[in-house]
């Protein structure tokens, strides 16, 4: 019989993928897994090895049913979405990976695995994708030719617009003009169209996110906010006049503020979101307030893609000691950004 209910349809499909084998996400997704609850918000997908997801589950000490599939194309149409979906795939072999340690193997692994699942959205198969940690050292060794795991999904998908990161801890999520480039070319990079472009994006995101009417703000770049010049001009020169222009278009949007007292205000609940001029900026204090809830948001693309913002952790990988609460986070945005790209405008 064919239990499948008018609210199942609704139900995003949501791609889980193991990350890293060498490191924590295998543990992660069976913990994740294991929840009653993460299973009712989402058709689940795993997408990974047999070994490495039965690895993930031995290290948990937990067991979590799934129900096997041959093709994601399948996956939608499901009747029990009770239970997750697991298309097994044959990335890597146990003998190639030492745990807690990067290797070729393991980052050619999670590109394979990755490309597939964004393949799958780009055809309509799945919704949004949750990936477990993965390390950017492992997949440059594996033959990944960009700088980090955005810009190859970008390229991938082939993104022409403006993307980059969100970082986010419960409610507050940050973006920034910049991302892993050296902080002596951070000012290079402080242009007026990515401060608008930036926030833009954050703003349409958060909305996709369930946030009606964001309340974005921009932090300065120079201390105190440059001092009205006397200590930089950035704030005069480019980023009053980028703020002003995004007011003028009607969006929620105030600054520049100090950067070393802008994450109080979001803290205090007075913000939605903060951009930033460069990684540290925003990354140190969102850590700082939360590292084991924090989730990064590949922002920019045509899908949601979420991850726990915190890495593989290899020091702890096979102890069993991961804290999942990054990893449910993550996941909790997938579905609810998966659903708003489902629902019909």
């Amino acid at each position: 019989m064919n239990t499948t209910t008018h609210t199942d349809h609704h139900r995003p499909v949501v791609a889980l993928t193991l990350g890293d084998p060498a490191g924590i996400g295998p543990e992660l997704i069976a913990k994740l897994l294991a929840q009653s609850d993460v299973r009712q918000r989402a058709n689940v997908v795993l997408v990974g090895d047999p070994w490495l997801w039965e690895q993930g589950q031995q290290v948990a000490g937990l067991r979590v049913s799934v129900e096997p599939v041959d093709d994601l194309a399948k996956v939608r149409a499901r009747a029990h979405m009770e239970m997750p979906a697991f298309l097994a795939m044959d990335t890597v072999q146990p003998q190639q990976v030492q745990r807690g340690v990067a290797g070729a193997a393991g980052g050619q692994s999670v590109l394979k695995v990755l490309d597939l699942c964004m393949d799958a959205t780009l055809a309509n198969h799945i919704d949004a994708i949750c990936f477990a940690p993965l390390n950017k050292q492992a997949m440059k060794m594996g033959g990944m030719p960009h700088e980090d795991e955005l810009h190859h999904f970008a390229a991938h998908l082939k993104v022409k617009g403006y993307f980059c990161e969100f970082n986010t801890l419960g409610k507050i999520w940050t973006s920034r003009i910049s991302s892993h480039i050296p902080l002596k070319d951070v000012s290079q990079w402080v242009q007026k169209s990515r401060i608008q472009d930036a926030t833009r994006l954050i703003y349409r995101s958060l909305q996709a996110n369930g946030v009606a009417s964001p309340r974005v703000a921009v932090a300065g770049f120079n201390p105190h906010n440059g001092d009205g010049g006397l200590c930089g001009r950035e704030e005069v020169d480019t980023i009053i006049p980028a703020v002003q222009a995004l007011q003028a278009e009607g969006l929620c949007v105030s600054g520049p503020y100090p950067a070393d007292t802008i994450f109080l205000k979001a803290r205090d609940g007075d913000l939605d979101a903060i951009v930033t001029m460069y990684h540290d900026q925003g990354q140190i204090a969102i850590k700082l307030m939360g590292f084991s809830q924090g989730v990064t948001v590949q922002g920019g693309l045509p899908i949601p893609i979420t991850t726990p913002a915190h890495g593989t952790a290899y020091d702890i990988a096979g102890l069993g000691s991961a804290n999942v609460s990054a990893t449910a986070n993550a996941f909790a945005i997938a579905c609810r950004m998966g659903t708003a790209l489902r629902m019909p405008v």
